[in-house]
């Protein structure tokens, strides 16, 4: 009786863990799992874009029709997931216009947003806040705490201060308890969000030792997991190395921004990495040839360390090429697309960490003036539009090898425990 009790128990343990695996792998949040993102139990790659204008535009119901058609035009190439900006302090139309103060109109264009991405069954990508000052930025916040009395010397005390980090927590949590006017889902809970990103492009110059970032995230990163353990968090990084590798510090241009991109990633509730590839910026006096040969080591360097070293999975969140450049041809745009994605594919075909790439950034009609060079209109058919649409075909044909395979295992191990 003993042994046929043990071995009832341990077939209602079996079902009750088979069923918890199964509701957490259908609930249709992205994880992730050793170096790979997961989509409902399955590997997850994607090919995805930047519209930072997302939020301000659906602001104005009349404008909302704009959103709608960058997602439709996102989806018919393939595209799955977009960052967007979950910020805009201070200023012209503000979400957050005094700390813990917000615009409801525009709250409700975010709301607009996330349900919009949702019906087009797009994932996103949402940043907290911004390191330069357009939509406010750091430099709002330590403005914010000065006129309240704080003696801040540097828009970088928005690391230090409590005061400010203070003003930061109560953005994060009100972002993540927002309910959804919608959808009737508060964000937190939302599988519509991929991912939270605690900063666009973090930097601290007056600290290159590192150190103050490395806190700042620590800190952070724990603020949010206390609040939402279900979707993933990145720090928002260009992927600059540090001083915890100096001798991966050759691989950097000529920028050292306090960051570091091995000792940052390998933060507790940090859970994938990100790099940024502007060779076009970043080496803005060299020729085309040299800026692809260091676009290619850039990122061979990074998805060998995430593979490694961070054992986490990677994201290429922005690049592109601007056709203010001197010199820009189309085809020189179509060959950083076509370096990047490549470097994605061969990753993704190995069962590598590059889990995609999102370029900046897309636009649609009637937004000429959001173009800052780097925009992307896909409803205007161009070479380097078909390239995003190969790229994202490529993409799903590994998605379903993949799904295919995992259903033959398993009905592999279905049969072994049948017998």
């Amino acid at each position: 009786m003993k042994h046929f009790a043990l071995a009832t128990t341990l077939v209602i343990l079996f079902h009750q863990q088979s069923f918890h695996v199964l509701v957490e792998a259908g609930d249709g949040f992205v994880r992730t799992r050793g170096i790979h993102f997961l989509l409902n139990g399955s590997p997850y790659y994607t090919n995805g874009f930047n519209a930072y204008w997302l939020m301000y535009v659906a602001s104005d119901p009349s404008q909302r029709f704009k959103v709608s058609a960058a997602f439709r035009e996102a989806t018919s190439h393939g595209l799955t997931v977009a960052r967007t900006w979950a910020f805009s302090d201070g200023g012209y139309r503000p979400l957050q216009y005094s700390p813990g103060s917000y615009n409801e109109q525009m709250f409700k264009g975010l709301d607009f947003v996330v349900s919009e991405a949702r019906r087009y069954g797009i994932k996103l990508i949402l940043s907290f806040v911004n390191n330069y000052d357009s939509f406010g930025g750091k430099k709002q916040y330590v403005n914010w705490a000065r006129s309240r009395g704080q003696y801040l010397t540097s828009d970088d005390d928005f690391f230090r201060s409590p005061v400010v980090k203070g003003y930061y927590k109560n953005h994060v949590k009100t972002v993540l308890n927002r309910y959804n006017s919608f959808t009737g889902i508060h964000y937190k809970d939302d599988p519509t969000i991929m991912a939270w990103e605690l900063m666009n492009e973090p930097r601290c110059t007056s600290d290159p030792s590192g150190r103050t970032i490395q806190g700042w995230i620590t800190e952070m990163a724990s603020f949010v997991k206390s609040i939402d353990r279900n979707h993933l968090l990145e720090a928002g990084l260009e992927g600059f190395y540090g001083q915890s590798t100096p001798q991966r510090k050759r691989f950097n241009p000529s920028l050292n921004v306090g960051t570091d991109f091995i000792a940052n990633n390998q933060i507790p509730g940090i859970d994938f990495a990100t790099v940024h590839c502007y060779p076009d910026q970043w080496l803005s006096n060299s020729n085309d040839q040299y800026q692809l040969s260091f676009l290619n080591n850039w990122l061979s360097a990074h998805f060998l360390d995430a593979q490694y070293v961070l054992r986490k999975p990677i994201l290429v969140a922005e690049f592109g090429k601007s056709w203010k450049d001197p010199g820009y041809s189309t085809y020189k745009r179509d060959q950083i697309f076509k370096s990047v994605y490549y470097k994605i594919y061969s990753s993704a075909k190995r069962g590598g960490i590059a889990g995609g790439a999102l370029f900046w950034q897309l636009l649609t009609r009637g937004m000429e003036s959001f173009q800052d060079g780097y925009g992307i209109m896909l409803g205007q058919s161009s070479s380097t539009a078909n390239i995003i649409a190969q790229q994202s075909h490529k993409l799903r044909n590994i998605q379903r090898w993949n799904r295919a395979r995992a259903n033959r295992r398993n009905r592999g191990r279905g049969r072994g425990i049948g017998n």
